[in-house]
């Protein structure tokens, strides 16, 4: 079923249509337990953030992979992650944690064989890489696995005995593995004992080697597996890009006010302006600046909201929808893809 992933560009992409040259967002579509939206906006000269959802009437796969140095490795894992998941799932007969972890072990292996084929023609290809968080939801129960600072957010409403009780409440899934946490940053110094340098504080960031915040240790994620409740309402996945911007609480406040319909192209539009405020300039005006000159005011931004609706159906492994396979890739560039579709 993951040959859906490589549906022609109309099909697996989704809609686009937006008042901004460089956004692109899918309209609303059914997964085993709800639906879901995504949007993405390209600040980079070549989009680095790349994501994908993959549906089944038993399973709902979400990856959000935001690359750095170049886009070839988030590529990379979007062709790769979700075959070995369902690969390594099959043979084992369940998805799980050990699942997941070989399939994130197996990709790395694939790309660093690609990196040592290549890199003699293709020398920047050996200083790329990408951050990784995977959503997997079978049978009422999700896991999130995460690499990086993506962050995944739970929206569920508040339980009795905590503040504003039947409120929307924010619970973070995810780790941020970022050197500006010093946990992480002093486990980056413990790996690099003989390197003063390793990480270094620019301009009140934490850096590795003054370049990147992102630590590079190991392809073992870390996993998080809960049973999913009738109080969870929503997760969000997302890059850092979003994250610079929104906190996790007001990205729930929105999506808990909002209408489904278009809420991932809106918490994006909520980043944007906070990003045009923050440089004291009209929104219209950024949304108006090229790529590339556009990284200079924000990063990539990926989003993925997924809602769930909960059932006896999908809590068994079975959905309401049934017979929804499908998957959606987001797109290599988006600035291109806008420019084709004008031409059309």
């Amino acid at each position: 079923m993951l040959e859906l992933c490589r549906k022609p560009l109309k099909m697996c992409f989704g809609g686009g249509g937006n008042d901004d040259d460089l956004l692109w967002h899918t309209d609303l579509k059914p997964h085993a337990s709800g639906n879901y939206s995504i949007a993405v906006v390209q600040a980079n000269s070549s989009l680095e953030d790349q994501a994908q959802v993959f549906t089944s009437p038993s399973a709902t796969f979400v990856g959000v992979y935001d690359g750095h140095g170049g886009p070839e490795a988030s590529r990379f894992i979007t062709n790769h992650l979700f075959s070995f998941l369902r690969k390594f799932a099959t043979e084992e007969g369940d998805l799980s944690e050990e699942v997941i972890k070989k399939a994130f072990e197996a990709t790395e292996e694939e790309f660093l064989r690609v990196v040592r084929e290549s890199w003699i023609a293709r020398p920047q290809i050996a200083s790329v890489g990408s951050c990784c968080l995977l959503g997997a939801i079978s049978k009422g129960v999700l896991y999130v696995a995460n690499l990086g600072d993506s962050r995944a957010v739970l929206g569920r409403k508040a339980l009795e005995g905590e503040v504003n009780c039947g409120a929307v409440v924010a619970e973070r899934l995810s780790t941020d593995h970022n050197v500006g946490v010093e946990e992480v940053r002093k486990e980056v110094e413990a790996l690099h004992p003989d390197d003063a340098h390793i990480v270094v504080c620019i301009g009140g960031v934490w850096r590795i080697k003054g370049i990147i915040q992102r630590p590079v240790m190991t392809a073992e994620p870390s996993i998080l597996k809960r049973k999913l409740k009738a109080d969870d309402l929503f997760l969000i996945f997302a890059t850092d890009g979003l994250w610079e911007h929104l906190t996790d609480e007001v990205a729930a406040e929105i999506i808990s006010r909002s209408p489904r319909i278009g809420i991932a192209k809106r918490l994006v539009r909520a980043a944007l302006e906070e990003v045009a405020k923050k440089r004291e300039m009209r929104y219209e005006d950024l949304r108006k600046t090229d790529k590339g000159l556009r990284r200079h005011f924000h990063d990539d931004i990926t989003v993925i909201v997924l809602y769930l609706d909960h059932s006896k159906e999908s809590q068994n492994g079975r959905s309401k929808q049934k017979g929804v396979y499908d998957c959606i890739n987001t797109p290599i560039d988006i600035f291109s893809l806008n420019s084709d579709e004008a031409d059309l």
